[in-house]
């Protein structure tokens, strides 16, 4: 990428920080659903579903399902934040501002990557702010340095593999509600993956279904990351997810940013 086009990414990003200042209304929604989530399921259904958690020691404690569910927790913010960015280039699409900024003498990459950029900001700041909600809690986890920074790197992946198809299904939405609502569907899966309860107990239809999809391996990897124990293979179920879904969102948008006409009606 050229010094021009770094330099109007930048830009894009700035002003892509900026609408999330904007709108304080939408990112305490966005942030708030998973803190909701994270103080329900520990303190409401905790003890519970701690007590049922396979291997732990004397039949499981609300800690131990804090310990559990953290993780998953973590991922459903990544995939939260993408709803807010398939929100946002949609409404540039309505608005006609993307329609605009082509006939400008901006570089063309710019655009879409502002808003990949900035989302990755926003959910790594959001991230935080869940982590150290759960650390408050108790959570306490056992990563090394090196499995922090794994860590890090593959919520990274993560946000970057579902923001990229976050802007494909922002570009190719009539309008926002459908982007959004489209977009709402993909927070959801975590609840249907190892996130807030281990796959064994689920019936049969749901358990393949829950151990084959993309959210998964994410969860658990991340959650051996922030154990200190080795993921195993799971990481490199990880990784292909992320990198298959952030390929194909990529280039499906690009594809789309291309047909957008330089004139737009209103």
């Amino acid at each position: 990428m050229s010094s021009y086009a770094i330099r109007d990414s930048l830009t894009m990003l700035r002003r892509n920080l900026l609408h999330v200042t904007r709108y304080p209304s939408a990112t305490i929604m966005l942030v708030g659903m998973p803190l909701i989530f994270l103080l329900l399921f520990v303190y409401v259904f905790g003890g519970t579903l701690g007590a049922g958690l396979p291997g732990a020691e004397d039949g499981g404690t609300r800690a131990d399902y804090l310990a559990y569910v953290a993780p998953g927790i973590l991922v459903a913010t990544a995939a939260s934040i993408s709803i807010g960015t398939a929100l946002s280039v949609s409404m540039d699409m309505t608005d006609g501002i993307i329609a605009r900024f082509r006939t400008m003498a901006i570089a063309r990459v710019s655009v879409l990557t502002g808003h990949v950029l900035g989302a990755i900001v926003y959910t790594l700041v959001a991230v935080a702010l869940i982590f150290g909600v759960a650390v408050a809690m108790g959570y306490r986890p056992h990563a090394s340095a090196v499995d922090v920074l794994a860590a890090v790197g593959l919520v990274v992946l993560v946000a970057l593999a579902f923001t990229w198809l976050a802007v494909a299904l922002g570009l190719v939405s009539p309008d926002p509600e459908t982007a959004s609502n489209v977009m709402n569907l993909l927070p959801l899966l975590p609840f249907v993956s190892s996130g807030f309860v281990p796959t064994g107990g689920m019936p049969g239809g749901v358990r393949q279904f829950a151990e084959h999809q993309p959210f998964t391996p994410i969860i658990d990897t991340l959650r051996a990351l922030l154990d200190g124990r080795s993921p195993g293979t799971e990481v490199w179920w990880a990784i292909g997810w992320c990198v298959l879904v952030g390929v194909l969102g990529y280039l499906w948008a690009r594809r789309l940013y291309r047909r957008v006409p330089k004139t737009r009606a209103r």
